[in-house]
């Protein structure tokens, strides 16, 4: 029997990816955490592709994809990203990653390159991937969809605090603007913009626990 194929997308910091994660060990399915895959290339552009004055150098990073190498290998039980062979799972979560992974995720030419990665990966079912564009781009014939939101101050406190308990500095007003401006790019995009599939539910988990979206999502997927 077939396991089912899930998306679930959403805005910054409403848990999609650890949501995600739980949900794939109750179900005993693959979680890929596709926002993952982007901050690995922007991780990559700020290493190896800027310009004189710091800021990031797309053609450059167009030239060099045939360099990078991303994988989720996995390390006791959790699934951690490689970057040609090296664990950049806490680099990726960085301020300075953040602040980037918008530019490069709206770039069609890095899309293009992971589309049919995430794509082929979800052929034989038994899958749940979260992102922005996964309902609607990536896996538009998903067995079920769902669509994570939550007030911007519940999700500035969310990130603030993972951003804290991962060892990095922050400040609670700049991660606000951070998430207010991402929202703007992810948004307004012309390629795959962040948006709600037609078809799919939606759970605004402003007042929920992480335990309690957990349990809505799977109440919807109980009788596959």
């Amino acid at each position: 029997m077939k396991k089912p194929v899930i998306a679930i997308d959403g805005y910054s910091s409403t848990g999609k990816s650890s949501i995600s994660k739980v949900i794939a060990d109750k179900l005993g399915i693959v979680h890929l955490d596709t926002g993952a895959l982007y901050r690995g290339i922007t991780w990559f552009a700020l290493q190896n592709c800027l310009n004189d004055n710091g800021s990031i150098n797309l053609e450059g990073l167009f030239s060099s994809l045939d360099q990078i190498q991303l994988e989720f290998k996995n390390n006791s039980g959790e699934l951690v990203l490689y970057l040609n062979h090296i664990d950049i799972s806490k680099q990726i979560r960085s301020n300075e990653v953040s602040a980037n992974v918008s530019l490069i995720a709206k770039q069609k030419e890095v899309r293009d390159f992971l589309l049919q990665s995430q794509r082929s990966l979800a052929e034989k079912g038994g899958i749940i991937m979260d992102g922005r564009d996964i309902g609607t781009v990536v896996l538009p014939n998903a067995d079920f969809k769902f669509f994570l939101t939550a007030s911007i101050d519940e999700r500035t406190k969310r990130r603030y605090n993972e951003l804290l308990s991962l060892g990095i500095e922050a400040e609670e007003q700049q991660v606000k603007e951070n998430l207010i401006i991402r929202d703007k790019i992810d948004s307004e995009r012309e390629i795959a913009p962040l948006k709600q599939a037609d078809d799919a539910i939606v759970i605004d988990n402003t007042n929920l626990t992480k335990k309690e979206t957990i349990e809505s999502i799977l109440s919807f997927i109980k009788n596959f």
